[in-house]
């Protein structure tokens, strides 16, 4: 059987044996209600010593390494490494997330620090540069960062009796910061004579600016401000690890095993030295202390947490042991008890109760030991050794039965026989021995079939024969006890093996993904009472299979909390616990078996938050084996909204053509036209491939969008207004609950979200920079403050901003499939839904993150694609539409109930006040009851039922619902194929706008005397559009192949359509109806054109290089043009219809005689002096300007000539449409340009009379309605777009100062290594003056005088007096304006010089000066407000890539 679904039984964490004390310091605290908080591999652990309880807290998903505790001792703050680490603020008695803080630390957070009232959190990085970063937790806001150190940070604390200071400490350093504004300032701490400098590894602030820190040579240090004042020497024999200040004074404990207290002003009180107590050892080293009231909790090096009560201060008690540093790689389990051993590198060997989560025996060995088993009746202990020799031990008294060493590689596994007489040992040198186990473990035999190191055992139930799994991944079969290779499967066949433990096999075909050929599950082991497997990877995964799984890829449920590599599994001897180990956070995990029967009872453990999505209830590989995916949904999974080139990047492809550019703009250059155009109108809806993007505004307008255009259509008088400041398409589309601004986001490299006005449509606020390739959808929070968007990037990311600032206010990974919704709850504003394929997550903002969880199904339901989702009457209720036409009803993450309510997926969903409307792809619209148990009303979307009013024609009956809205009364809907629709509650449906339906769109023609156009598309229609105010489609024929070109007769009555297939026909233009057709190429036809005059010729080019000549009134092939190497683009008539202008895709410009198509030569100079009938050619001399600088990556596809032949309209793959003035002679001529389609334009045609111009867009499906505006009438308008790509000198040239202005670079001055520090030791301090080399190449500093070198050697130092700045002569105006102020009613004047602000008196002379920029003021401006007197704002140039660095202060007290 393949396991199609993943176990329906369940692990919980019960207990984890270890504290992780090594490289690790102050991690152990007192919460509270007296419980303790500290932490082991990925997980947050509390225990209760009353109750001898653990919770868990299992957030992360790498290993911990810091710790602190809020004030208020509830809530814990734990930072983890990893590529890209996060610091989690938990609760300590709900183990659930209060915040996430992420995106700023790489590699890991050393060290954590709550501020004296809990509000802010400081935390240290473990990047070069040591990072130090200020938290709003609470808001998950970054406050400020700077760069902490040049090494490593060893502990950070805030200063709880000044506000805004905090003390840094670390290698050979001692930093004293203040945090003003948003920036952090730090100043070295001076060690002057008084000690020596030296590595600080912990510290303590206590009142009048004294600090104490402990150093790595067992001295204290005392600081006032930052000076040194005094070393308490001695206090400890070695280095001190941790000092913990509480009421009573300070404890430390360091490396020497001791702990001392003092009392508030350092004055000893009492030592306990640990190593001399009963629980002591050599070599105890403290690492972490936490002193309250009479009881102190010690954690040590070797992952011991030990409890001191005062008064018996030589008996501590040992609450917690574990494994201390190494590897842990042995576990065996008791056949016949709940005990469970294991052994590790740190050579030591531990029993554990599975019962009282103890450890009940210790034995420490000589080699570090690498595995373990116990024989059938648990009397002996093996145990396999690194150096290979293996120890037999007795399990009552740990006492030596035998050693024996026949190997010199590390012995990896051993395994006794089920009968018990013989013992199976693996070796790294790939052999496995047989020992004899009465014989007193003689050998008896050995296997020698591998070519690789042995990693796993199994024997038969009979004890005759063993399979061995090795390195190279082989499973091999041997006869007991000699060791002879069985070759033979049917010998095999019928073996029945004691243990399953080996992880290659056809029973176990189903733990690997079904595509690679990785070894990285170190561990298994199968429970045939339950069917179930479970694995151990190297990832810090824990999975449970069903067993037997044959199929590769099959599903599993995955449990996280180790960090790194798990090395060994196993399944206790009567299958209630699984104990796992963790090779490099040397943990033993303890998880509770909850079999099937029991999940029922137990929906309290329905999935623990996690941010790492703890529970994939099923397995990596969901899509392979589930139901098909309706066609729509599967087409619309595999688009990709991803470009060869994004809008973004033109800046810099223009850049980079600059040179080309220079050369070629030597010539003047054509001024652009003085004609421009208005979008006036648009035909087309986006619906097939979004929903829910189509509303009622507060005045009854309809807001919606296609291509880059926001769309607002007023439908009582059919007109549109456009928010045009999007420039690529957009992709969803959400209104504010007041109806009034809407949301909108796009494709781009760095998408941006836009939240518009509907009235004056100007934007409010436009959002970038987290998400990428495009955004999928947005939603409004209840009260209109917040906004949620999903990306369409990878991990398709969900953020939530407060849009009016423009701030991130958290963000999360969604899904790694694709999400189709996000909806706000509209009770509580931190909580949102995602839907999408296989997806119904459950999101609640946690500070800096989003904390999700997965939908709970249980057995209701299958995990369905969900396509739309609403929240209903309470907080908890939510819907969802799936993919198979169902409603899913969940209260909080719980599906309560299914309702089926359309064939095929529910698209869209919609809720009332009293229930809900929904839409499916069967193109019915329902109404139901507010619980989903009566489908009140329904309408289905006919052709029969149009009203009157429409602007239009349905192509098909119940077309696909995507969108549904409600309000003024009606029911508006949006279709797949891009029609809305207004449906009255009384039944009649009127047609408001359509365009045409998926499928590029590129034929387009202009009617000769008449305002309308004919359009034909790849979805195999063919349309005929009203350009006139009605502004409808006013007829349409379905084609048996998409179209690609279409042209009308001279006289208007006939329509020819070249289709894709190579053939091409005539149709009535008034009734569409087929007048004659042929079909003479294979390859599509790409354009044609009827002779101009009587339209006595026909001629017809296709991709396969060829154009033929028809004759119209016999229908006969007159002639064939020959002679293109590639497939022809535009083809032009001369007047007299006698000659062919041809396009070729290879950029060849042709020309041919008609009717013959005999090809012609005409000299460049002779084609300006022809007279065309038409112009749409791209290529020549006269039109050499409209290739733009990057030409190479993009195509200018189109261009149409106005009738006067003054201007010339072109569109390209960029979406852009520009205008040019004709002819265009010379490259890169000057145009106007205007962005509405999103990429590229196939077709532009101005009407018969130059009144409009028609444009098509590609991909986005639309045609846009442009008036054009003659050059007198000039109505100032935003949207009329720059001149040109490129902005040349002769356009007014500058003047010779301001051109030099423009050319000062900076970076000069700011030199690439800092000249004067900010901070750092005083020269006479320093050790040693930096090396010749080491100077930057210009130094304004004099270098220093090399006295200093020698002065630091005996002699007596000269205190070195300071300078005191007393006059400044200079004002820096050469590159500067607007920075002389006057101050105080004009007694002062106010300017910079150099580094320097001036307060200069104007009645004495006399100045006082702002001094703590580092580098020259480039810019300053006092504050003109009455209520901020004489607060004044200078910037400065700053190192990294020029930055401006901007100070405030206040010009009275400088």
């Amino acid at each position: 059987m393949a396991a199609r679904s993943a176990p329906s039984c369940h692990l919980r964490l019960e207990w984890v044996y270890g504290y992780r004390g090594h490289q690790c310091r102050n991690n152990l605290y007192y919460t509270a209600a007296k419980e303790i908080v500290y932490f082991v591999a990925g997980v947050g652990v509390v225990y209760s010593p009353r109750e001898h309880r653990q919770k868990f807290y299992r957030g992360h998903s790498d290993d911990i390494i810091s710790l602190a505790l809020h004030p208020e001792r509830v809530l814990v703050a734990t930072g983890q490494v990893g590529k890209e680490p996060y610091i989690c603020i938990w609760d300590s008695y709900t183990v659930q997330t209060i915040s996430v803080l992420k995106d700023v630390h790489t590699h890991g957070i050393a060290c954590l620090a709550f501020d004296l009232d809990g509000q802010r959190l400081v935390s240290v990085g473990l990047d070069s540069k040591n990072a130090v970063c200020v938290w709003d937790w609470k808001r998950g806001k970054m406050l400020s960062m700077a760069p902490g150190h040049t090494d490593r940070i060893f502990d950070i604390s805030w200063d709880l009796y000044q506000p805004n200071k905090l003390v840094s400490c670390g290698v050979k350093h001692i930093k004293f910061w203040s945090l003003c504004g948003n920036a952090l300032t730090p100043k070295r701490g001076v060690f002057g004579k008084t000690g020596d400098l030296q590595t600080i590894l912990c510290l303590a602030c206590a009142r009048d600016e004294l600090t104490y820190s402990g150093a790595l040579n067992g001295d204290i240090y005392v600081w006032k401000g930052i000076n040194l004042i005094r070393t308490i020497q001695g206090a400890h024999a070695a280095g001190i690890f941790s000092m913990n200040a509480c009421e009573e004074g300070f404890a430390t404990g360091g490396r020497d095993g001791c702990i001392r207290l003092w009392d508030l002003t350092f004055k000893p009180i009492t030592v306990i030295d640990l190593r001399e107590t009963d629980q002591g050892y050599k070599g105890l080293s403290v690492r972490s202390v936490c002193w309250r009231g009479d009881h102190i909790l010690v954690g040590t090096q070797d992952s011991e947490i030990f409890e001191i009560v005062v008064q018996e201060r030589n008996k501590p008690f040992l609450i917690m042991q574990g494994h201390c540093e190494g590897e842990l790689w042995a576990l065996a389990v008791h056949p016949t008890k709940p005990l469970a051993v294991t052994g590790s590198d740190d050579r030591s060997v531990r029993i554990w109760s599975l019962v009282d989560h103890a450890l009940i025996a210790r034995c420490n060995m000589e080699e570090p030991i690498r595995c373990a088993a116990v024989n059938a009746d648990g009397i002996h202990l093996a145990l396999g050794m690194k150096d290979g020799s293996f120890t037999v031990l007795r399990v009552r008294d740990m006492t030596e039965v035998v050693h024996i060493k026949d190997r010199k590689e590390a012995i990896h596994e051993l395994k006794y026989s089920p009968d018990g007489t013989y013992l199976a040992v693996g070796c790294n040198d790939s052999s496995v021995d047989i020992y004899g186990v009465a014989q007193r473990y003689k050998k008896v035999g050995e296997c020698l079939g591998s070519l690789s190191f042995i990693t796993h055992l199994d024997w038969s139930s009979d004890s005759r024969y063993l399979q061995t799994n090795d390195g190279n991944g082989k499973r091999l079969f041997y006869r007991m006890p000699g060791g002879k290779e069985v070759t033979s499967t049917e010998e095999i066949k019928g073996v029945h093996w004691a243990s399953w433990t080996c992880v290659s096999g056809l029973e176990v075909n189903g733990i690997w993904p079904k595509y690679s050929d990785i070894n990285d599950i170190n561990s298994v082991d199968g429970n045939y009472i339950g069917q179930v497997l479970v694995t151990a990877d190297d990832y810090g995964i824990i999975k449970l299979f069903r067993y037997p799984c044959l199929r590769k890829g099959a599903k599993f449920r995955k449990y996280i909390g180790h960090s790194a590599h798990v090395t060994n599994v196993r399944w206790s001897h009567d299958y209630q616990w699984v104990i796992s180990i963790g090779g490099a956070d040397h943990s033993v995990f303890q998880w509770k078996f909850i079999p099937e029967r029991k999940l029922k009872d137990a929906l309290h453990i329905a999935p623990q938050e996690s941010l790492a999505d703890s529970h994939s209830d099923e397995s990596d590989s969901d899509l392979s084996d589930v139901p098909e995916l309706d066609s729509e949904i599967e087409q619309e999974t595999q688009l990709t909204y991803r470009r060869q080139v994004y809008k973004e990047d033109l800046p810099q492809l223009k850049e980079q053509c600059k040179e080309k550019q220079k050369s070629a703009t030597s010539k003047r250059r054509e001024r652009a036209p003085g004609n421009s155009i208005r979008l006036h109108f648009v035909h087309g809806y986006r619906g097939y491939d979004c929903r829910s993007n189509l509303f009622y505004t507060q005045i009854g307008e309809i807001v919606y969008h296609v291509a880059a255009v926001g769309v607002i259509y007023n439908r009582q008088q059919n007109t549109q207004r456009f928010y045009l400041g999007h420039d690529d398409d957009i992709l969803c589309l959400t209104i504010h609950p007041l109806k009034d601004y809407v949301a909108t986001g796009q494709v781009g490299r760095d998408p941006s979200i836009h939240i518009w006005d509907t009235e004056t449509i100007k934007p409010l606020s436009i959002l970038k920079g987290h998400h990428q390739c495009g955004i999928s959808a947005v939603d409004f929070s209840a009260d209109g403050k917040r906004l949620a968007s999903v990306g369409i990037d990878d991990s398709h990311t969900i953020v939530l901003w407060d849009w009016k600032k423009g701030e991130k206010l958290s963000i999360a990974r969604g899904s790694k499939d694709k999400i189709f919704v996000v909806k706000m709850n509209p009770y509580v504003p931190d909580k949102l839904i995602t839907a999408g394929i296989k997806h119904m997550k459950f999101w609640r903002k946690a500070g800096g993150g989003l904390i999700g969880r997965k939908g709970y199904i249980g057995t209701l339901g299958k995990n369905d694609t969900m396509m739309c989702a609403v929240y209903g009457w309470t907080e908890e209720m939510a819907f969802s539409g799936t993919s198979t036409g169902d409603v899913c009803i969940w209260r909080d993450i719980f599906l309560v109930k299914t309702v089926k309510a359309h064939d095929g997926p529910v698209f869209s969903m919609h809720a009332l006040e009293k229930g809900f409307v929904t839409g499916g792809k069967d193109g019915i619209i329902a109404l139901w009851d507010d619980s989903f148990e009566r489908c009140l009303k329904t309408y289905a979307i006919k052709r029969a039922a149009l009203a009157p009013g429409s602007k239009g024609l349905l192509l098909e009956d119940n077309p696909s619902i995507r969108a549904i809205s409600l309000g003024h009364g009606h029911i508006l809907v949006g279709t797949k194929n891009g029609e809305i629709l207004e449906v009255d509650k009384s039944g009649p449906i009127t047609l408001l706008v359509q365009g045409h339906m998926e499928g590029e769109v590129w034929g387009l023609a202009t009617h000769p005397y008449l305002p309308i156009c004919a359009t034909v598309s790849d979805d195999k229609t063919l349309r005929i559009w009203d350009l006139s105010p009605s502004h409808c489609m006013l007829a349409v024929r379905k084609l048996k192949k998409g179209g690609r070109c279409c042209c009308f007769s001279p006289d208007g009555k006939a329509l020819a359509v070249g289709l894709n297939d190579g053939s091409f026909l005539m149709a009535n233009a008034d009734t569409l109806e087929d007048l004659v057709s042929f079909h003479h190429r294979k390859d599509m036809i790409s354009d044609i054109r009827f002779s101009p005059g009587s339209g006595k010729y026909l001629a017809v080019a296709s991709h396969d290089s060829f154009i033929d000549i028809y004759n119209v009134m016999s229908s006969k092939r007159v002639g064939i043009c020959k002679g293109a190497t590639s497939y022809i683009t535009h083809i032009d008539w001369d007047i007299r219809g006698k000659l062919l202008q041809v396009n070729t895709g290879a950029k060849e410009q042709l020309f041919f005689e008609a009717p013959r198509g005999k090809k012609q030569t005409i000299p460049s100079v002779e084609v300006e002096k022809i007279a065309w009938a038409s112009w749409t050619s791209v290529l020549g001399l006269c039109c050499e300007g409209i290739w733009p600088v990057i030409g190479e990556v993009t195509d200018v596809t189109t261009s149409c000539l106005t009738s006067d032949k003054m201007v010339l309209a072109t569109g390209d793959d960029l979406g852009f449409v520009k205008l040019f003035r004709y002819p265009t002679k010379g490259k890169f001529g000057k145009f106007k340009r205007y962005v509405a389609h999103s990429t590229h334009v196939t077709n532009v045609r101005w009407t018969y009379d130059d009144s409009m111009l028609v444009t098509l867009g590609g991909t986005d499906m639309s045609l846009m309605v442009w008036t054009n505006e003659m050059e007198g009438y000039r109505e100032k308008r935003p949207c009329d777009s720059e001149e040109s790509d490129i902005d040349s000198e002769e356009d007014g040239g500058y003047d010779s100062d301001v051109t030099r202005e423009n050319e000062i670079s900076y970076t000069i001055r700011a030199l690439s290594t800092n000249i004067r520090p900010m901070f750092g030791i005083k020269p006479h301090l320093q050790q040693k003056e930096p090396s010749t080399d080491e100077r930057p190449p210009v130094s304004r500093a004099p270098p220093q005088p090399e006295k200093l070198q020698t002065n630091n050697v005996g002699k007596k130092k000269r205190p070195i007096e300071d300078l005191v700045l007393e006059l400044v002569f200079g004002y820096r105006g050469r590159d500067c304006r607007n920075n002389v102020h006057y101050l105080n009613d004009g007694d002062d004047i106010i300017y910079h010089t150099a580094s320097i602000g001036i307060l200069h008196n104007v009645a004495t002379g006399s100045q006082s000066f702002y001094q703590e920029h580092n580098d020259d003021i480039l810019c300053l401006t006092v504050n003109q407000h009455p209520k901020f007197i004489n607060i004044v704002a200078t910037g400065q140039v700053i190192q990294q890539t020029c930055q401006l660095q901007l100070l405030l202060f206040t010009s009275g007290t400088q």
